[in-house]
């Protein structure tokens, strides 16, 4: 009677995982080796990294990265919390910050807080009892536990976003409220008088932007929140023009339109569209951030185009530096933006 053929050489753990030790007997060489050839180490002669990658290759062999760290004494994962992955500008800084840790053995752990701090608060507990290598967060909008949290870690940490002077704080973005400001004189600067501002979901970013629109609408002597439509609900192209209509309903005479972002701008182009409004002719309409789309639309959106990448590649470099145990030679970076000028105003 014939036994089943088995491989002497190959011995798994009880899970049946192929290990760094079956690799190493396959190859011929120790453990030691085989790690070091699989690290790509320039101590290891050629050929024998060749036996030690084709005998991984051949097993199956995907290393550990738990064992890996508790070899290392070093993790390897980078939690990056964002508010949410439907909004395709913290998709744009996701994958920059993937692009950018990933080539240097780090993994990114995507936590999604829906703009809820208490939310934010529970993934950081989660992800700082594993004590990561890094960490990446979106802005400095927190609870005060949240704080404590990050700082008595000692985890490095990059704030993704916004702008701020303190010491100590490192951070990767912009001035929300200085955008805003730009938005806003680019449209007194082309003569419209009734500007309104249109927002929702409310976030901290949204509001500074709120804050620039109003500073410089008190610059010239034409503030009234009165043409303030501020919306508590999720952002959308829906919620963009049912608030459009609602404004034009309820503020007679409004000529510019500052939406806070280009989902609800959009929105509220296609509305203007239904109602036969001519965009800019009776009505400006402006956003915020340029995402994809909004040089599409009829008329194509003026915007202000955000450096999303390039604030996800910049906040990673950042925190690599950190975690290599060096200082950045600033601990702020502003990245600024840019006033993109199109046909809707």
């Amino acid at each position: 009677m014939n036994k089943p053929e088995t491989k002497p050489d190959a011995k798994r753990r009880s899970s049946g995982r192929i290990t760094l030790s079956d690799v190493a007997k396959a190859a011929e060489v120790s453990p030691i080796t085989a790690s070091r050839a699989l690290r790509g180490e320039r101590g290891v002669a050629q050929e024998l990294a060749q036996r030690v990658k084709a005998a991984a290759e051949q097993l199956g062999y995907v290393p550990d990265p738990a064992a890996r760290a508790l070899a290392s004494q070093r993790s390897v994962q980078v939690p990056v919390l964002v508010p949410l992955l439907s909004n395709a500008l913290f998709v744009d800084v996701l994958e920059a910050v993937h692009r950018t840790l990933f080539p240097q053995g780090y993994q990114a752990l995507i936590g999604v807080t829906h703009y809820d701090p208490q939310e934010e608060e529970q993934l950081l507990r989660t992800y700082l009892a594993h004590r990561p290598a890094g960490l990446l967060v979106t802005g400095f909008d927190r609870t005060e536990a949240s704080r404590h949290l990050i700082a008595a870690s000692g985890v490095p940490c990059v704030h993704l976003m916004e702008m701020t002077s303190a010491p100590g704080v490192f951070c990767v973005g912009f001035s929300q409220q200085d955008a805003g400001h730009s938005m806003t004189a680019h449209l007194l600067a082309r003569g419209y008088q009734k500007i309104a501002f249109v927002a929702a979901q409310l976030d901290p970013r949204t509001m500074q932007r709120a804050e620039g629109y109003r500073r410089c609408l008190r610059e010239a002597g034409l503030y009234d929140p009165k043409l303030e439509l501020l919306s508590p609900q999720p952002s959308s192209m829906r919620l963009g023009g049912e608030l459009l209509e609602e404004l034009l309903r309820t503020r007679p005479g409004v000529d510019a339109v500052f939406f806070c972002n280009d989902d609800l701008a959009q929105g509220g182009l296609l509305a203007a569209q239904r109602l036969g409004l001519s965009v800019p002719g009776q009505v400006a309409i402006a956003g915020f951030n340029d995402l994809a789309g909004s040089d599409q639309m009829l008329p194509p959106l003026t915007t202000v185009h955000t450096p999303r990448s390039a604030v996800g590649e910049a906040s990673a470099r950042m925190l690599l530096a950190l975690m290599r145990g060096e200082v950045p030679e600033h601990n702020s970076v502003n990245l600024g933006f840019e006033l993109t000028v199109r046909e809707s105003t």
